[in-house]
């Protein structure tokens, strides 16, 4: 039986789902024996030497000479750019969760985006480059929070006044990126003693989907899922091999972002277009029906080409560009919350047949649907 040592926070739905993940993997291919104390991370370490571990894995953070004098097969979980080489991680997908959150703020119409992280962990900044520059792609400059000096270890009562600040100078309606649902959280409690409606004068989302985090909040936080549970059961798998082939990896395992799941903080269609607005809507509530262009065209009183020419100044996507991306976020979305076989959800989209859906979402995702199911779904 495996030994293995978990040092992975608990308090957050990043560690659990890491965690569970790993167990997941543990019931189907050992059983292994863990190592977790309900406590302190780094008070377990002092004790870790005796238990004769096979494995690790844990966050960069706890990394100590003692740990590193094991000799054993180490995975990290990392927050930071500086860690050995030579282990494999597991990291997040800056870039896609970036893009994704751009694409739902600039789907509502907003004009306006800003970003709030934490400056001193690197994967916050990797998101808010990364954020910087799709807007810029769509031609909106991003206004940026920058930490006082005084404040760069994150004590929130200290640092809560400079982000009002930040808050109220900004322009509105505005889209805020939420480095994580933590950040986002703030973002909303400052809304609130600003008296500032959420969403109407600033939308807010945030990264991990933490249902605790998110709930909490009033009004409640969209956020961006990520396939952490997944990302776990690959990490036990690399380490399983790492144990029985006795041989060393750099393997990098990616946590991506599946969906957006709206909840009512960025629940707003900020286009100041009615004819569009109208549209969008049509669009919205008929998607699963094979609509075509001319159906939303229909809606409006708008010829076809000046539609498309309000459509594409006010969300930077033509008419059937739009009706492709809410059919195929609907796909999505049932591909991960559901378990309906691929051909019920091709009947419920009125698709010919299962290969017709299959190109169609292929072309838009770069993966077939199945594939798409195994990476995301929990399960």
């Amino acid at each position: 039986m495996k030994r293995i040592i978990l040092l992975l926070e608990t308090s957050r739905a990043f560690g659990r789902q890491l965690i569970t993940g790993i167990a997941r993997y543990s019931r189907l291919h050992g059983p292994w024996s863990f190592y977790k104390e309900p406590t302190d991370l780094k008070s377990s370490i002092p004790h870790l030497t005796n238990w004769n571990p096979d494995g690790i894995i844990m966050r960069d953070s706890l990394i100590t000479t003692e740990l590193l004098k094991l000799r054993i097969p180490t995975i990290l979980a990392i927050h930071d750019s500086k860690y050995p080489k030579n282990l494999p991680v597991i990291k997040t997908d800056s870039h896609s969760i970036a893009r994704m959150a751009s694409d739902h703020l600039l789907e509502k119409g907003l004009r306006n985006f800003a970003y709030c992280g934490f400056d001193y962990y690197d994967w916050s900044e990797e998101r808010k480059q990364y954020f910087n520059q799709f807007n810029k792609e769509a031609g909106f400059t991003t206004y940026n929070f920058i930490s006082p000096k005084s404040n760069r270890r994150g004590n929130w009562e200290n640092e809560q006044e400079h982000v009002s600040k930040w808050i109220k100078s900004l322009p509105k309606p505005i889209g805020v990126f939420a480095c994580n649902d933590d950040r986002g959280q703030h973002i909303l409690e400052v809304c609130k003693t600003l008296n500032l409606k959420v969403p109407e004068e600033v939308a807010v989302i945030g990264v991990d989907n933490d249902p605790l985090v998110c709930d909490i909040g009033d009004p409640p936080l969209t956020s961006i899922a990520l396939n952490v549970e997944s990302a776990g059961y690959r990490a036990a798998s690399l380490m399983d091999y790492m144990i029985s082939a006795k041989k060393a990896s750099r393997r990098h395992i990616l946590v991506s972002p599946t969906h957006v799941v709206q909840r009512q903080s960025s629940d707003i269609l900020a286009v100041n277009d009615p004819e569009v607005a109208q549209a969008i809507n049509y669009i919205r509530q008929n998607a699963k029906n094979k609509i075509l262009v001319k159906d939303v065209v229909q809606t409006t009183c708008l010829s076809r080409r000046t539609l498309e020419r309000r459509f594409k100044n006010a969300i930077h996507r033509s008419i059937y560009g739009e009706i492709r991306r809410v059919r195929i976020e609907l796909i999505s979305k049932m591909l991960i919350d559901t378990d309906l076989s691929i051909s019920q959800i091709s009947a419920l989209f009125n698709f010919t047949d299962t290969e017709h859906i299959s190109r169609y979402f292929k072309i838009e995702k770069g993966i077939g649907l199945r594939e798409f199911r195994k990476l995301h779904q929990s399960c």
